[in-house]
């Protein structure tokens, strides 16, 4: 498998331009399109913990990334408008940002487990992403037995975070994966643990970091919702079926993950709307 990420985004126009009309209940709480319940009138809103690049980042004053193009395909279907609102992860994968309604649906570069499960809904996955050991080149690290009873930076309440502990190490916790990237390139920490998208993005952008190695985990992502908001997943699921059969989602996970492509999209045999 290819590890390294490139980091050229072509800025080709929307992948998810859609024709859709505007929709309306007629109860009292807000919806869109068929009755999709909303937290605010005529808008989307999306919890994504910025930044997380490739997966939601801000580019020229705009968020931009992979979950960013799949969140506006939604709102198109739905026929509302995107709102992005930055939210902590850890508020996110505890599943409070959508009991508390701050947002519709939650997509962060977010990996489905069990414990995730029990909080929230999940969508069927729509990207794989193994969890990787990347390090500065003067560690001298080679593999995860040489970070036994080290410290290893983390994103707080990741998968990375409980690998990390289950192999020994002492993570260090960071609050978002730019902040750990960062630790990284000041010498805070001479190696991290993360998915591969995301630390293949920071090996690509500088010259003293090395990709270690790669741990087939079988993780994968998907979109959240408040347990039994069963339309706004039926919504999801709907727009990524249009999002496959129409290219969008092929040529996304081309522009957002590079090298990495091949290995972190759905296969077409797997791409059939059930949740996980």
């Amino acid at each position: 498998m290819k590890r390294r990420l490139t980091m050229a985004a072509v800025a080709a126009g929307a992948l998810f331009a859609l024709s859709a009309c505007g929709g309306g209940g007629s109860g009292s709480e807000p919806t869109a399109e068929g009755g999709v319940p909303l937290v605010s009138e005529g808008q989307l809103t999306v919890c994504s913990d910025i930044p997380y690049e490739p997966f939601e980042f801000v580019e020229n004053g705009e968020n931009v990334g992979f979950d960013i193009d799949l969140a506006q395909g939604l709102a198109d279907d739905l026929g509302v408008e995107l709102n992005v609102i930055t939210t902590a992860f850890e508020a996110i994968q505890s599943g409070s940002a959508l009991d508390t309604a701050q947002c519709d649906i939650a997509l962060s570069g977010m990996s489905i487990t069990e414990d995730r499960k029990t909080k929230m809904d999940f969508s069927a996955p729509y990207l794989k992403d193994n969890l990787g050991l990347m390090a500065t080149k003067e560690s001298g690290i080679k593999g995860i037995a040489d970070v036994k009873g080290k410290e290893v930076g983390v994103q707080q309440a990741t998968t990375g975070e409980t690998y990390a502990q289950d192999n020994g190490a002492t993570p260090v916790q960071f609050e978002d994966s730019g902040l750990m990237t960062q630790a990284i390139q000041t010498g805070q920490v001479d190696s991290v643990i993360g998915n591969i998208s995301i630390i293949s993005t920071a090996v690509a952008a500088d010259d003293n970091l090395v990709f270690v190695e790669e741990y087939d985990t079988g993780e994968v992502l998907g979109a959240a919702v408040k347990k039994g908001n069963q339309p706004m997943l039926d919504a999801f699921e709907t727009t990524m079926q249009r999002l496959y059969s129409d290219g969008a989602y092929d040529a996304a996970v081309d522009k957002w993950f590079g090298d990495v492509a091949d290995a972190a999209r759905i296969p077409e045999a797997d791409r059939a709307a059930t949740t996980p």
